[in-house]
């Protein structure tokens, strides 16, 4: 050990920081839950040229299924993509042995869309910017 005094330092995005929590959150998170490790997965829908009409990105963490992101372009929505991209996820939420679904939305987003599919409001986070909130939901995937 040395005598210097640790340093505290803000900045900007630091990837090398982030990837390094990343490891040892899992690492810690991995040995408090028995060993379950979160996976990642995606859902894309694709034009016949590749360019991306809508996707969602998602992970599975033990019997829990979570939504990370959801996005479908403007020029698609109302066609029935989000639906689709949501079940196509549940459906490998399941495969992977969840029992559960969970997301996060932001009150200008989409908490009815999720509502509308089974979802339950767990909670609010007030106090984002322009008087919004982080509304929380859960779906029992059974």
């Amino acid at each position: 050990m040395t005598d210097k005094e640790p340093v505290l330092r803000t900045g900007g995005a630091d990837n090398d920081l982030e990837e390094l929590l990343g490891e040892r959150l899992d690492a810690f998170n991995n040995a408090a839950t028995g060993g379950a490790e979160e996976t990642e997965f995606s859902v894309r829908v694709t034009d016949t040229d590749g360019g991306i009409i809508a996707g969602l990105t998602g992970w599975t963490w033990g019997d829990l299924g979570g939504i990370e992101l959801l996005w479908v372009h403007e020029d698609h929505r109302q066609a029935g993509w989000g639906t689709r991209l949501l079940q196509a996820a549940e459906a490998e939420a399941r495969r992977r042995g969840c029992a559960r679904m969970a997301v996060s939305t932001y009150s200008f987003q989409a908490p009815a869309f999720y509502a509308r599919h089974g979802y339950r409001e767990t909670g609010r986070l007030p106090g984002l910017p322009g008087g919004h909130e982080d509304v929380h939901f859960l779906k029992e995937l059974t």
